[in-house]
């Protein structure tokens, strides 16, 4: 790929201003890391709307960009060897676009890892366990007459949340400074309204966690970005 034209999932979102950052995504949480990177670094940037449907996501063309068909994604046209890459994954993405910018990954090594280590806690940990307590709590899992797996997850959620409530005593980002780990964790705090799931987790009783989601969404650029793509065309 010599330039973000030659790819192919142009055939379905072509790029306007193939000199910029181009985003493949969805107001997801997981979206969301994406849009919210951008803005808050101020790097150029287009996007372009991908539902999750499965002719989108599981069309050619976004597989050839993410075969694990999921948002988001991206196509940086100046890459680290200044040729175009392309990347999924949202940590991935975050860490990227965090190194590109120089923004939003501490100051020092001893930060940086400090910070990597809340992010991956994010990814392997909040996101999964809270992404399954929403298909069980909320969606079809909410069906099963069996409360097994509900219970595993509402328990799991629960011990989570208690986990970022200490770690944000006395503190007003997840690392101590506003970082790439909050932007990959805010947004998954968040969704346990969308799910439903607050009461049932005990989110009241976690007064860190509440304040730290408001403070997260009172930032500008996180309100800007919020609903990008939108969610409607």
């Amino acid at each position: 790929m010599k330039s973000v034209t030659d790819h192919p999932i142009n055939a379905k979102w072509p790029a306007e201003d193939p000199k910029v950052i181009q985003l493949y995504s969805f107001p997801t949480p997981n979206g969301v890391k994406a849009s919210i990177m951008l803005e808050e670094t101020g790097l150029p940037y287009e996007w372009h709307r991908v539902p999750l449907g499965d002719e989108y996501v599981r069309s050619p063309e976004y597989l050839s960009l993410n075969p694990n068909n999921k948002i988001p994604a991206i196509i940086d046209p100046v890459g680290p060897d200044g040729d175009p890459i392309a990347l999924f994954e949202s940590g991935a993405i975050l860490l990227y676009l965090a190194e590109k910018s120089g923004q939003l990954l501490g100051n020092n090594a001893t930060e940086r890892h400090h910070i990597t280590q809340w992010l991956m806690f994010q990814m392997g940990g909040v996101g999964p366990m809270f992404g399954q307590l929403g298909f069980f709590y909320k969606f079809a899992g909410a069906k099963m007459e069996d409360p097994t797996a509900r219970d595993r997850f509402i328990g799991e959620a629960k011990r989570l949340l208690n986990v970022v409530e200490g770690q944000l005593e006395g503190k007003d980002w997840i690392a101590g400074e506003f970082s790439v780990a909050d932007i990959a964790l805010a947004p998954w705090l968040n969704a346990l309204d969308f799910y439903g799931a607050k009461d049932v987790v005990g989110w009241d009783d976690h007064p860190n966690c509440v304040a730290y989601v408001k403070r997260f969404y009172e930032r500008p650029a996180v309100q800007k970005a919020s609903n990008i793509p939108p969610r409607e065309a």
